[in-house]
């Protein structure tokens, strides 16, 4: 399963590179310059400070995601504790916040710009089309990965550690369902597996977004939009690499599994600069083209991430047993929803 992941984040990222190719191709046939153009550009200043963001935003994004593989070193913060249930539910409001504040509007910005003509995309509102799309494309994936691991566990033994998935077939408990006394068996080993679908399923998400943005910030020549742009984006990949972190940790992968997953969210925002950097000569952010692809691949993020967060944290993480028995943890672990979200979407002023 480690190498079909790798294999897959590759031909993602082939897809990301052969649409922003098209842009580039396109881009000189259509452009419209925008006001914000004229008022502070330095290619060189811009040049300094997107290199310095490429450092600043991988050692921060390897340390938002590497934080919470770390805590399995103290027994306070382990997946079971009450410490990481809170922790857990203020990521979760990041990755909302991050869906809703952060890439569906930039998802609008492009699709309703004034650079595209009005027929169709004033029209219709694309953007809340293609996330509703993404959402319940991810929902038949979510389903069938899981339909897929179930009916076939033995043949996917590469799927993390065998041990812990022995420990995890071994260990089940009994629990009564809200609606009747009838005792349900809940199979660790499906949980484990469930951890690891929902895992790659919020990557994939964040994997778009982070390219995509990244491109954008280094084909930028306006110093005073980067400057806070960079910081901004620092405290975002922190808080969404902990969401992302937490996760890979309940997933239980193997070291192997781990440094893939670690690898690619933690590249994929200097790659998206570096390569932004490479093409900012010829690369035109407001032709028709490249609006049109950025707009709708953020439009797919944002449900990719929507979804995540709602179905596969949010929900899960509240109507189950932990929370639904401690009316204190679950006021506590809503306080840190809504301080995360909070805190993401004051984000949203800068990034």
């Amino acid at each position: 399963m480690a190498a079909l992941f790798t294999k897959f984040h590759a031909f993602f990222l082939f897809l990301l590179l052969l649409s922003f190719a098209l842009q580039v191709v396109s881009g000189e046939d259509s452009q419209c310059v925008t006001e914000s153009t004229h008022g502070c550009h330095d290619k060189s200043k811009a040049l300094k400070l997107n290199l310095i963001a490429i450092a600043a935003i991988l050692i921060f994004s390897m340390i938002g995601v590497c934080l919470p593989l770390f805590t399995q070193s103290f027994p306070a913060l382990n997946p079971d504790s009450k410490a990481f249930s809170i922790i857990k539910a203020f990521a979760s409001g990041v990755i909302l916040a991050t869906g809703y504040m952060h890439v569906l509007p930039d998802s609008f910005a492009c699709l309703q710009s004034d650079c595209l003509p009005r027929h169709p995309w004033k029209k219709f509102p694309f953007s809340t089309f293609v996330a509703m799309l993404s959402a319940l494309l991810t929902l038949m994936l979510d389903s069938l990965a899981m339909s897929y691991h179930t009916a076939k566990p033995k043949a996917h033994a590469d799927f993390g550690s065998s041990s812990d998935l022995k420990k995890a077939a071994a260990t089940t408990e009994l629990h009564t369902t809200a609606g009747n006394d009838e005792l349900v068996h809940n199979d660790s080993h499906t949980k484990l597996l469930r951890h690891r679908v929902v895992a790659q399923v919020l990557e994939v998400g964040i994997v778009v977004h982070s390219v995509v943005i990244g491109l954008s910030l280094g084909a930028s020549h306006n110093p005073c939009m980067i400057r806070p742009l960079v910081i901004a984006m620092c405290f975002h990949q922190l808080f969404e690499g902990m969401g992302l972190g937490g996760c890979i940790l309940q997933a239980n992968y193997k070291l192997k599994m781990n440094m893939i997953m670690v690898f690619f969210f933690s590249i994929t925002t200097p790659f998206g600069i570096a390569l932004g950097l490479c093409l900012s000569n010829i690369y035109s952010e407001n032709s028709p083209i490249a609006l049109i692809v950025v707009g709708v691949l953020d439009a797919a993020s944002a449900g990719i991430l929507n979804y995540m967060a709602l179905v596969n944290l949010l929900a899960v993480d509240f109507m189950g047993s932990k929370l639904q028995q401690n009316v204190t943890l679950q006021m506590l672990a809503f306080l840190a929803v809504l301080l995360g979200a909070g805190g993401m979407s004051l984000l949203a002023k800068w990034a």
